[in-house]
């Protein structure tokens, strides 16, 4: 009985003697001030707190069993990836858990915000697309834009397998190609990420929700588009050679009206800099990478929504050049110097 009870002595004394770690979760927020937290997470305190509102339904735990994350960490933990774009052990240390937690963290929220904010759609009633097409009229006088379209490419990790080819771009890197069409407010009103790097723009618009709406629906309206898509009636594209003076106010106006989207993707990639080259490249499946897209097109609509300013660090991006048309003509020519002719002779 006594061996034992000193062997009791012995064990107690060696586990009193072992250190323990405890990470540091210190309510992130209630620690740094307003410029701070914008550096950190692009967005500042109000915003955050807004959002952790609207995904706390889909992120909160039933039970507190095991010290579970509160949706606060878990929307910070998501925020900082997509601000900075840096390896998850770096977010661990930063926000007091471990990677294999970050990860776990990261794809729940992500699905959350793609799931819960539902920020991206186009305008389809009549009141919509006036209010839509009077916004875009008072950029440069160009009528009925229901919308500005263009693709950009996010660098990914090169993938696995056999598909590995079809995701290099024409730049050289493996990347997504995303096709996005904005309102004059840089909002953005639809968001395909589902295409490899190496698909052009017609193509996805060709297989697209919005390019099978705009060729049905009637509207009266178009999209404005650079010279990689084809001119239809509904989808006016820059004239390649102007020869009067009316082609050339049309093609300035253009110009002016449909820049609104490179600036919605020069604001997405510098706010998010996770999409943009300088951050490196998404580190995930391609499945999960056009996810993460989609969910920082959700979050850019949040943030246009809340008429948050660009991030202070913001730097003038490289836009992507567009690839001249070379199909056959087609009734969107006529539609275009109908448009030439009536808005543009004057």
């Amino acid at each position: 009985m006594a061996a034992y009870f000193l062997l009791g002595i012995v064990e107690e004394k060696a586990t009193r003697s072992r250190p323990r770690v405890f990470r540091d979760r210190t309510r992130i927020l209630d620690t740094l001030d307003d410029d701070s937290i914008i550096r950190r997470y692009r967005l500042p305190r109000h915003a955050i707190f807004k959002l952790i509102d609207l995904l706390k339904p889909y992120l909160a735990s039933e039970t507190e069993r095991s010290h579970a994350l509160s949706p606060e960490t878990q929307v910070l933990i998501a925020l900082r990836f997509y601000s900075k774009g840096s390896f998850f052990t770096e977010l661990a240390d930063l926000h007091g858990v471990s990677q294999s937690t970050v990860s776990r963290v990261f794809t729940r929220t992500n699905e959350a915000i793609v799931k819960q904010l539902k920020l991206i759609s186009f305008p389809k009633a009549t009141s919509d697309q006036r209010v839509t097409k009077e916004a875009f009229y008072n950029i440069s006088r160009f009528p009925k834009v229901l919308g500005c379209i263009d693709g950009t490419l996010i660098p990914i990790m090169r993938p696995t397998g056999d598909e590995e080819a079809v995701y290099v771009c024409r730049k050289g890197f493996h990347a997504v190609n995303v096709q996005a069409v904005c309102d004059a407010e840089l909002r953005f009103t639809s968001v395909v990420s589902k295409w490899p790097g190496s698909t052009h723009d017609s193509f996805m618009l060709q297989n697209s929700k919005i390019g099978q709406y705009m060729e049905t629906a009637g509207n009266d309206g178009w999209l404005l588009g650079d010279s990689g898509y084809a001119c239809r009636p509904w989808l006016l594209t820059p004239i390649v050679n102007p020869t009067t003076p009316s082609e050339e106010r049309y093609n300035t106006a253009h110009c002016r009206t449909r820049n609104t989207v490179e600036r919605a993707f020069g604001l997405l990639k510098s706010r998010f800099r996770c999409l943009h080259k300088s951050g490196g490249c998404l580190p995930f499946t391609p499945p999960k990478c056009h996810q993460v897209v989609y969910a920082t097109c959700q979050l850019h609509n949040f943030c246009i929504s809340l008429r948050l300013p660009a991030p202070p660090t913001q730097e003038d991006l490289l836009q992507e050049d567009g690839i001249a048309y070379l199909g056959p003509l087609n009734d969107g020519l006529k539609v275009r110097q109908a448009v030439v002719n009536n808005c543009f002779s004057k």
